[in-house]
């Protein structure tokens, strides 16, 4: 069975870092194609990152040059780094993956960027 558990949220200050974890069982992150997404209430989900399984990425126009997707084949792993922290990146951020025809969701992880 797929789980995804992320960690790393906070609270930080503008212009602050975080480093989110999602760590997989079930799945090989280096196999499968994985996102990070975030959702604040009232707003759709938005992707904000994917690294697919040749390791090839893209980013949200919003994130570009300030969040990093990297992977850790050895932990199973999928992080998301994110640097230059504004307030609109404030929302709950959940790892995916899609196995076959069924997608997979972690519960999230709240990141709140407030001074």
């Amino acid at each position: 069975q797929v789980q995804l558990v992320e960690s790393g949220g906070g609270l930080v200050q503008p212009g602050g870092s975080l480093r989110l974890s999602c760590a997989a069982s079930g799945v090989i992150c280096l196999t499968y194609a994985m996102g990070w997404y975030r959702q604040d209430p009232g707003k759709q989900r938005e992707a904000v990152a994917l690294i697919n399984s040749g390791g090839n990425t893209n980013y949200a126009d919003s994130v570009k040059g300030r969040f990093t997707i990297s992977r850790d084949g050895a932990k199973n792993t999928v992080y998301l780094q994110m640097n230059s922290l504004k307030p609109e990146d404030t929302a709950v951020y959940h790892c995916n993956t899609i196995v076959g025809l069924q997608t997979y969701w972690g519960q999230g992880t709240q990141v709140t960027v407030s001074s």
